[in-house]
């Protein structure tokens, strides 16, 4: 059985990864974590659900983590870091989905790899990580003569702009031309912009209500125009893919990894 430990255990992601790792019969809920200042703290996290897990909530990391084979890590940078730290020095296994890191913080991420086994990615969908081999695809067979533009729509409460997920979308466009995002990302056009400077990669971050998460690559020719999207209308989709992720670092020693990893489409 693989032991996992769920980062953020009271939020709504947090709640969705425990009941599927507790559904899942080849996985066992080691801890569950959360801030110090949570109510949660004590509790049983799967009250909720009726059940009782065998594991309370706890804001010991060191504790929470002795007995995790795999931490998963919805959580912000700064937590997310912490967790980092203590994984490195247990050899916990990590699957990261926390978006919102500066380069600096990736590298911290990197260097840590040598030590444990750390998947990492924006977005832990399986339609998603499909949706960026097809933008690619398209990127490669349509940038020379299309404008390239990503929107992306999410709930009110979500903290960074664009999202982790439109990021990685401009990553692979840029990627797929040869070219860094820094040097041809376009963000919060107002006011007297100019015409569109050709090669660009536009973004438009939409906030409001419960939206879970919506991406458009939009590649915009003369005459006509592709749209690649992704709608997710649930959390299920990334907790499905955040426990094949927790099975492919359990078999791991050490690397740090992403989603095309987990699903062979490297």
């Amino acid at each position: 059985m693989l032991r996992v430990a769920i980062a953020g255990a009271s939020g709504r992601m947090g709640k969705m990864l425990i009941e599927a790792v507790c559904n899942a019969p080849d996985m066992t809920l080691a801890a569950a974590l959360d801030m110090g200042t949570s109510p949660a703290i004590g509790s049983d996290p799967t009250a909720y659900l009726g059940k009782s897990s065998g594991v309370l909530v706890t804001a010991d990391l060191q504790k929470g983590l002795q007995d995790a084979d795999v931490l998963i890590d919805f959580t912000r940078p700064a937590a997310t870091l912490a967790h980092l730290a203590v994984c490195r020095r247990n050899g916990t296994r990590m699957v990261i989905g926390t978006t919102g890191f500066t380069e600096s913080e990736r590298a911290m991420i990197q260097d840590a790899a040598h030590d444990t086994a750390i998947m990492l990615s924006p977005n832990m969908s399986v339609g998603v990580n499909v949706a960026l081999k097809l933008i690619d695809m398209a990127t490669r067979a349509l940038a020379a003569g299309c404008d390239i533009e990503v929107v992306e729509s999410h709930h009110r409460d979500k903290v960074d702009a664009p999202s982790g997920t439109a990021l990685k979308i401009g990553e692979v466009i840029a990627q797929a031309q040869g070219k860094r995002l820094v040097d041809i990302e376009v963000h919060g056009r107002h006011g007297q912009t100019g015409p569109r400077k050709p090669g660009t990669v536009g973004f438009t971050a939409i906030r409001g209500g419960d939206i879970v998460g919506e991406h458009t690559a939009l590649f915009i020719g003369t005459g006509e125009r592709i749209e690649i999207t992704h709608r997710s209308t649930s959390r299920a989709n990334y907790a499905d893919g955040s426990l094949r992720a927790a099975r492919f670092v359990g078999a791991r020693e050490t690397g740090l990894y992403d989603m095309d990893d987990v699903l062979g489409l490297r």
